[in-house]
């Protein structure tokens, strides 16, 4: 009885440094999708910022002045959060995580674009309105900044929903695969999880 005992700890703990493995992969996996989105943001932000301030220097028009303003204002933003996330990711690259903390981690990536992508429809609307505020009150800062945060926040959108979209297929198969193979292992203890 020893002996089976043995013999059926050893094969699950087999599984578990499988699932381990698998689990190394799902969090790598997760880790250069967002890597990459800040990289992409980052770089939005360097070009917007370069290209906005040369404009804001250069033109004569005020609400155009006021367009590139609100672009160095958001570029620079894009910027410094696009560095915040790409060294807040690192942080995770070389960390060993349990089935549930990949679980977590993977949901609450998912969940940051998902509530920036409506934070991303705010800053449309507001846009919107600025810029029909400013066109029907003749004023040029409102229609600058308007146009500018329309311009910013339709790129966020487009940037926010591909994010998720990606995260959220990370997220899927991390699911699918948590299902299919209910045995943990987190380095020290070995557990199997039974639906009932």
């Amino acid at each position: 009885m020893k002996k089976l005992c043995t013999l059926i700890l050893i094969l699950f703990s087999f599984h578990a440094f499988a699932q381990q493995d698998s689990l190394k992969a799902y969090n790598a996996n997760r880790i250069r999708i967002t890597s990459n989105g800040m990289e992409v943001l980052g770089a939005w932000g360097i070009a917007n910022t370069g290209v906005s301030a040369i404009g804001w220097t250069s033109s004569t028009d005020p609400q155009t002045r006021y367009f590139y303003q609100m672009n160095v204002i958001w570029g620079s933003v894009d910027f410094v959060t696009a560095v915040l996330g790409y060294t807040g990711t690192q942080k995770y690259k070389n960390k060993k995580l349990s089935a549930a903390e990949t679980l977590e981690a993977q949901k609450r990536i998912e969940k940051i674009f998902f509530v920036n992508g409506c934070l991303d429809v705010v800053y449309l609307g507001t846009g919107l309105y600025l810029k029909l505020a400013g066109d029907s009150r003749h004023s040029p800062i409102m229609k600058g900044y308007g146009e500018s945060i329309l311009l910013q926040g339709g790129f966020l959108l487009l940037f926010d929903g591909l994010m998720y979209h990606a995260e959220k297929g990370n997220g899927t198969k991390l699911g699918n695969f948590l299902e299919k193979h209910p045995i943990t292992f987190d380095g020290r203890r070995v557990g199997m999880v039974f639906h009932m």
